[in-house]
C-alpha cells in the first residue's frame, strides 16, 4: 500500500488521486462535523462548494434540511448552524440530511472526485479509517483540506496519526511528504500541544471555541466511517 498526502485543497490534482482512496481531514472543523453529524444518526450529509447552492438545496424540503457550515470559522447568515460539530446532537440531526458548505472541507471533499472512493477522517475517527483503509487495501492519497489554500499544522498531524495506525498493521511505502508526517506525529504525540502553533487552532481559540477544540482533537472517540458517493456522504 502506497501513502501520499496532498497538503490543501488546492493542490489537488486529478492524476495524484486517480483510483486512489481518498480520506479528506479538515479536523477543524469540517470533517469533525460530518463524522459527528452522521455518527449521531444524520441520514446524509451533501456537501457544497458554494453559499447560494447551499440554500437552493436545503430549500426544496425545509422540514428535512438542516444548513450548516462556516465562513472564517464563522456561521452563514440564514444557516441553521455553524461549524461547530457540538451543535450536531442527536435529537437535532437524526433522520435529517445536512446540506454543508464550508471554507475549506468541503471544497477538498468536491475536489476529490477523480479517486476510486472518498472517505471522511478526523482526528476522531482515526483509528476506524485506519481500519477501513486497510479493508480496502488500495493506494491511498490523505488530501488535508489546509487553511485558504495553504498548509495546515492541525490536517497534517491527523494525517501523521492515521499513518502511526497504518503502519501497526501493514507494510506501507511512504512518500517524503508521508514520512514527514509520520515523523511529525512520532514526535508530538500530544496532540493539543503542537496544534496549538496552527494558524486556524488560534483563530478558534480567539472565538472562544475551546470545547470544539477539545473535541476535535480528541483520538478515536466515533467509529463510524463515512463515505462520499455521487454527492453525498453516508455512514459506510
Amino acid at each position: 500500500m502506497k501513502v501520499d498526502v496532498i497538503i490543501s485543497a488546492d493542490d489537488i490534482k486529478e492524476e495524484k488521486i486517480k483510483g486512489k482512496s481518498v480520506v479528506v481531514i479538515d479536523i477543524l472543523r469540517a470533517t469533525s462535523v460530518i463524522v459527528t453529524a452522521i455518527n449521531n444518526g444524520c441520514k446524509k450529509v451533501i456537501p457544497v462548494v458554494s453559499v447560494d447552492e447551499a440554500k437552493e438545496i436545503a430549500h426544496r424540503d425545509r422540514g428535512m434540511h438542516l444548513l450548516g457550515g462556516e465562513r472564517r470559522a464563522v456561521k452563514i447568515e440564514g444557516f441553521d448552524f455553524s461549524n461547530s460539530p457540538l451543535e450536531y446532537k442527536p435529537n437535532i440531526v437524526n433522520g435529517k440530511i445536512l446540506v454543508m458548505t464550508t471554507t475549506n472541507g468541503t471544497k477538498a471533499i468536491k475536489g476529490s472526485t477523480a479517486a476510486k472512493n472518498i472517505i471522511i477522517g478526523a482526528m476522531v475517527n482515526a483509528k476506524a479509517v485506519a481500519k477501513r483503509l486497510l479493508e480496502i487495501n488500495n493506494d491511498v492519497v490523505i488530501v488535508n483540506a489546509g487553511t485558504y489554500g495553504e498548509f495546515s499544522i492541525d490536517d497534517f498531524i491527523c494525517t501523521g496519526y492515521i499513518l502511526s495506525l497504518l503502519k501497526e498493521s501493514a507494510n506501507i511505502e511512504l512518500t517524503d511528504i508521508s514520512t514527514t508526517a509520520l515523523y511529525i506525529y512520532e514526535q508530538n504525540k500530544d496532540i493539543t500541544s503542537f496544534i496549538k502553533y496552527a494558524n486556524h487552532y488560534n483563530v478558534i481559540k480567539d472565538l472562544g471555541l475551546f470545547e470544539d477544540l477539545k473535541y476535535c482533537t480528541s483520538k478515536d472517540i466515533i467509529n463510524v466511517v463515512p463515505e462520499y458517493k455521487d454527492g453525498e456522504i453516508t455512514a459506510d
